[in-house]
């Protein structure tokens, strides 16, 4: 059986990859990672073996076929994904915006799990490209957390003059999250950005994911029709899964 210490540096070398790093060399890993050349070697061949990862050249390595083995298994699991993810998409090309779903994992860690770029216009917006999302400066993860009754998150960093990072401020906006049953965002993750999110949720009631879009903040002005798009297609979903609100 593998160390913890082994298995921690195997997710370690897999989670360096992403968007922007879909290739590693040996000695730039070695690097990101603050791992000697002589331990990450062995790492990444032992990767190798199984199947999770490729080399692709000298000292260079690719993402292995395998993980769309395990990332099939993982959606197969779920039985709400595949009608989220229709319902992500029909919003991205119903309100022209980055639509997106996110999940709470852990305490406070928010994962996007898919997007959706289709018929989207305008600039550029944050969290085009981010797998991991600040749960204090989104909509998505405002919502998870305060709908799970999370606190705001012990390293709730500013990352624009708009971020909340003060508990009595949180608690505040949770309230009005719990109440109105929607997130929203304006600036506080990058200046121009803005967000807004919705809950999915299971039979029971239970939260699910975050269904949201991020949207230039000037558009927030009219947000009453992108939120009735998000909260018509998060319910249909909710509804298909066997949730009745009260």
């Amino acid at each position: 059986m593998a160390s913890p210490s082994l298995l921690s540096g195997a997710v370690d070398v897999l989670t360096a990859f992403d968007a922007d790093h879909t290739e590693w060399r040996l000695s730039d890993l070695s690097w990101q990672l603050g791992v000697p050349t002589s331990t990450l070697h062995e790492q990444l061949l032992a990767l190798c073996e199984t199947g999770l990862l490729v080399r692709v050249g000298r000292g260079r390595y690719r993402l292995g076929w395998r993980l769309l083995k395990l990332s099939s298994a993982l959606y197969g699991s779920l039985p709400w994904y595949a009608p989220a993810h229709a319902a992500m998409e029909r919003v991205a090309r119903g309100t022209h915006c980055l639509a997106f779903l996110c999940v709470l994992d852990g305490e406070d860690r928010v994962l996007c799990v898919a997007r959706s770029v289709q018929g989207r216009d305008g600039p550029p917006v944050a969290g085009e490209l981010d797998f991991e999302l600040p749960a204090h400066a989104t909509a998505s993860g405002k919502l998870l957390l305060a709908l799970a009754g999370r606190p705001l998150p012990a390293e709730a960093r500013p990352f624009t003059a708009h971020t909340v990072t003060d508990g009595q401020a949180w608690a505040v906006q949770a309230a009005a999250i719990g109440r109105d049953g929607y997130a929203v965002t304006a600036d506080e993750w990058a200046d121009g950005t803005a967000s807004l999110a919705v809950p999915v949720r299971e039979a029971g009631g239970r939260v699910l994911a975050a269904l949201g879009i991020s949207l230039p903040t000037p558009r927030l002005r009219g947000r009453d029709a992108p939120l009735r798009s998000l909260r018509d297609a998060a319910d249909a979903v909710s509804w298909e899964l066997g949730w009745r609100p009260e």
